[in-house]
Parts: C-alpha cells; structure tokens; sequence
C-alpha cells in the first residue's frame, strides 16, 4: 500500500469512528455531516470529500453497523444447541460493545421507516437472521441430548425466537437495570428449553418432576 494509500485509508478509518460515536452518543437522527466533522475536529468539507450527501453518510453508517455486528459474532460450537445458544446470546447487549451496536440498531429504525430501500435492506437482514436460526434450530430439535424430538416446525420456532430476542433486546437498552446481561442469559436458555425440546414424559409423569405420576385405578 503506498503512503497516499495508506493515508486515505487511515482517514476513512478515522471518520468511520467518528461516524459510530455520534451514532452511540445521538444514534441516527443525530447524524449529519456536520456533526461528524465536529467530532473529527474537521471541517464538514473533509466528510464530504468521503461522503457528497446525508443519505450516502447513512448509508455508511448502517454498512458499518452491519460489519461491526458481524465482526463481533462468536465463532459457533460444534454442539447443536450450544451453536443456537450462542446465536441468541449474540442478538443481545450483553457487554459494553454489544449495547453500543444494539443502541445504535434500534435508532436505525427511524432511518429505515422513512426509506423504503433502506427498509427492504433492514427486512432482508432480518430474513437472513431467521434462516440462520431455523437451520440452527432444526440442528437442536434433532440432538437435544435426553429428549424426545418434538413435532414443531423449526421456521415457526425460528420465528418466534428471533422476535422474542428482539424484544429483548430493545427491552435491555431501554431498562438495562431490569434486564442485567445473567437475566437475559436466563431468558435465553428458558426459551430453549420451552421452544426446542420437551421433557421425555412417562406415562403421567415427566422425568425430573418431584410428584410421581398416580398409580393407574386409583
């Protein structure tokens, strides 16, 4: 890489750290050009040099949220329903980095109501979201270990387990006192537990359950 290379290359980087802490501080109806430059210390002809419009500028922004959530995915475990746990755990503000970027998607919400193509690129994320959970779901419903396979369609479950995380995901930077990163793990593993597989049942009785079922005639 030449030095003209590397400058230009040092300057997208820096702008680009400019971009998220306006978009963690002000989220994305705080972002314009001028905000930027004034968080470089730059005139706001230097972020046009780089970004000519407001749009082109939060085009970039979510471009950078998407990379930024994406670099932070934890490479997934062999195990079936470990694979899916930490998929779910991945959707949620669990540590100072994952509630910047949860923050920052759910103010990228607005931008994508006022845009159709901006919402059509948030519906497809969305898609590809939920395609990845129902193979991983799928995976789970056929390994849980000491359990009986159960008669759900993994797209369905899928579906309700994106939006529940979601939710709760919205929940926790809304009230992150209520929803501290140990209970949303509980939510997590409950809602596998609920959505994946069910207790082998004997007769009456479910294994692991303190009641023995009732005698037969009695």
């Amino acid at each position: 890489m030449s030095l003209t290379e590397r400058s230009r290359s040092d300057r997208q980087a820096e702008v680009a750290e400019a971009v998220w802490r306006v978009l963690d501080r002000d989220g994305f109806v705080g972002l314009s050009l001028r905000v930027v430059a004034a968080e470089m210390g730059a005139t706001t002809g230097t972020v046009t040099h780089y970004f000519p419009s407001k749009d082109a500028l939060a085009d970039y922004a979510l471009e950078l949220l998407a990379s930024r959530r994406a670099e932070g995915e934890t490479a997934a475990p062999s195990e079936p329903l470990a694979a899916l746990r930490t998929a779910l755990l991945g959707m949620l503000p669990l540590d100072p980095a994952s509630r910047s970027a949860t923050r920052i998607w759910v103010s990228s919400w607005d931008a994508a109501l006022a845009d159709s193509r901006r919402a059509t690129s948030h519906a497809q994320r969305y898609r590809d979201s939920r395609d990845k959970l129902t193979r991983l779901v799928a995976d789970a419903m056929n390994a849980a270990p000491g359990r009986r396979q159960v008669d759900r369609d993994p797209n369905t479950t899928a579906e309700l387990l994106h939006a529940a995380m979601l939710g709760l995901a919205t929940q926790a930077v809304l009230d992150p006192v209520a929803y501290p990163p140990e209970r949303l793990a509980q939510l997590v593993d409950d809602a596998i537990a609920r959505a994946v597989a069910d207790p082998i049942v004997t007769g009456q009785h479910r294994t692991g359950d303190s009641t023995p079922a009732q005698a037969s005639g009695s």
